[in-house]
């Protein structure tokens, strides 16, 4: 299906989508409150501004969805238009930079991708175990 947006009219209304503590970062924000941790949400000083931050420990969690993160992306991007495809490769090269950058400076980075939290205990002990 075609865009019915330039690109210069889709880029300024992608830019303005601002999506912080959406449902999957609310549940992930919850879980780890409810195990009693302390956290920084957004910290824009960092890079990737991540969504949850435990400063003192230096690890930084990012909660990414299957479909915007590009979660296996070369398995199915062929079913994509060119548009969508230059879009998630750049999520992913971003992401990738912003990892680098982060772990450059001493930091853990943990991802959450969406189809993980369908096993709750698995992404809670690998922030617990980067915490401890």
């Amino acid at each position: 299906m075609a865009d019915h947006l330039t690109p210069t009219q889709r880029t300024r209304a992608m830019k303005r989508v601002k999506l912080k503590d959406g449902s999957l970062e609310k549940l992930v924000q919850r879980e780890l409150r409810s195990s009693g941790l302390k956290f920084r949400r957004h910290v824009r000083a960092l890079p990737g501004s991540p969504d949850v931050v435990f400063q003192k420990e230096k690890v930084a969690v990012f909660v990414d969805g299957d479909f915007w993160h590009g979660w296996r992306l070369p398995a199915w991007e062929n079913k994509l238009s060119k548009f969508w495809r230059d879009k998630l490769r750049a999520n992913r090269a971003r992401d990738q930079r912003n990892f680098r950058r982060l772990r450059a400076d001493g930091w853990k980075v943990i991802r959450i991708w969406q189809h993980e939290l369908k096993r709750e205990t698995q992404y809670l002990r690998r922030v617990l175990r980067a915490l401890h």
